[in-house]
C-alpha cells in the first residue's frame, strides 16, 4: 500500500480540500474513483473560479508525483521507484512521489491532474498529449535497442522455417500469405502497428481491417512472450515483436535458440518521460536536469533498477514519435 496525498478542485466549486487516501499499487485502484476514502475537508477558501486555479497551480508545483511503469519481471520495484523518487526529491528541493502504474491509467493521471510526470510508451504518449497536453522530453536508451533510443519491430519464425529472407521486406513478408500470425496486442507499437504499417507500405495489405483477409489465421499473444510461445508450440508460423524480447524474461536462452528473425521494421520509438503542460516552466526544467543526473556514474544504478534503461536522453516530442503518428496514420488506426 502507498500513502498518496491528492490535490482535488471541485468542479465549478470555490473551495480546494486535501483528501487523504491508501491505494494499492494498481491501475484499478490507484486512479480510480473507488479509491478515495472520504476524509473531512482540512482547508477551505472561499475565492473566484480564477483564483481557485491560481491556487490548485500553485499547490501542485510543491509535490511532483510520477507514474513509473510496472514490471511483470521486476522484484521490490516500489522500492525501486521510491529510491529513484528521494534522489529527485534532493535534487529539486521539493517532495516528489513514484507511483506504480500501467499506461492507460499514468494518462488518465495526467489528464486527471492526479500525476504531473509519467513515463510512457510512444503510443500513450501521442494520447497523453491528446487528452492532457503532455509531452515526452527526455527517452530512455537501451542496449538492447538497435538505435540507442529507437527500436526494431521483428517478425519472428523458428529456426527451421521454410520461410527465407529476401531481397526487400516486400519479398519477404510475401511469403506470409496464408500463414499462421500471432501479433502481441491489437494495442502493441512493435507488436501490431508498426507490422501492420509495414504490410500496408509494401501493399501487401490495404489497413489494419484487411489483415485477417491476408493471413490464414490470425492471433493475439496478449503480450511478448505470449506470441512467441506460439510459435515456439506450433500454433503459429510467423510472429510480430520488439527486438529485445527475443533473451530472458520474455523467453529462455534456450527456446531463443530456436528462433530466428526473419525480417524488422525500424524506428520505432522508446519509451520515454511525458511531463504535463501545467507544470511551471522553471520547475518542468529543474526535473528534467534532475532526470539527466541519472546518467551519471553515481546514480546510474538508480535508473537501471527501474528496468532496462541505462540513459535518459533529451527528444523533441513530435520528432520522436513522428514514426509513430506515420505508423498509425498508414495502418488505418485512429
Amino acid at each position: 500500500m502507498v500513502s498518496i496525498q491528492w490535490l482535488k478542485l471541485a468542479a465549478g466549486a470555490t473551495f480546494i480540500s486535501f483528501v487523504s487516501f491508501n491505494a494499492a499499487v494498481s491501475s484499478a485502484s490507484l486512479f480510480g474513483n473507488s479509491a478515495i476514502a472520504t476524509e473531512p475537508v482540512a482547508l477551505q477558501f472561499q475565492s473566484s473560479s480564477a483564483f481557485s486555479n491560481q491556487l490548485l497551480a500553485q499547490a501542485q508545483t510543491k509535490k511532483i508525483r510520477i507514474v513509473f511503469p510496472g514490471r511483470a519481471d521486476a522484484t521490490d520495484l516500489k522500492t525501486k521507484v521510491d529510491a529513484v523518487a528521494s534522489f529527485l526529491s534532493r535534487q529539486m528541493g521539493m517532495p516528489v512521489e513514484g507511483v506504480i502504474a500501467d499506461d492507460t491509467a499514468a494518462v488518465e493521471a495526467l489528464r486527471a491532474n492526479r500525476a504531473d510526470v509519467a513515463f510512457l510508451s510512444s503510443r500513450p504518449a501521442l494520447k497523453a498529449q491528446q487528452l492532457a497536453n503532455a509531452k515526452l522530453y527526455l527517452a530512455e536508451v537501451r542496449p538492447n535497442y538497435s538505435g540507442g533510443h529507437t527500436y526494431r519491430s521483428i517478425f519472428v519464425v523458428p529456426k527451421d522455417s521454410p520461410l527465407k529472407t529476401r531481397g526487400s521486406n516486400t519479398q519477404t513478408l510475401q511469403q506470409l500469405r496464408g500463414k499462421k500470425m500471432a501479433f502481441t496486442s491489437p494495442t502493441s507499437g512493435s507488436g501490431f502497428i508498426f507490422p501492420v504499417a509495414e504490410m500496408v507500405k509494401q501493399g501487401l495489405v490495404p489497413n489494419r481491417d484487411r489483415v485477417k483477409d491476408f493471413f490464414g489465421q490470425v492471433a493475439y499473444g496478449n503480450g511478448y512472450s505470449g506470441a512467441l510461445q506460439a510459435v515456439l508450440r506450433g500454433q503459429a508460423d510467423v510472429a510480430a515483436v520488439s527486438e529485445y524480447t527475443l533473451r530472458p524474461p520474455y523467453i529462455t536462452a534456450e527456446e531463443a535458440k530456436k528462433l530466428r528473425v526473419l525480417a524488422f521494421v525500424s524506428n520505432v520509438p522508446a519509451h520515454g518521460v511525458a511531463i504535463d503542460a501545467d507544470m511551471p516552466t522553471a520547475t518542468r526544467n529543474k526535473l528534467i536536469n534532475a532526470m539527466m543526473k541519472l546518467n551519471e556514474p553515481a546514480n546510474n544504478k538508480l535508473l537501471k533498477d527501474l528496468g532496462n534503461a541505462t540513459n535518459l536522453v533529451r527528444v523533441d516530442h513530435d520528432r520522436h514519435l513522428s514514426p509513430m503518428r506515420e505508423a498509425l496514420k498508414r495502418a488505418g488506426i485512429e
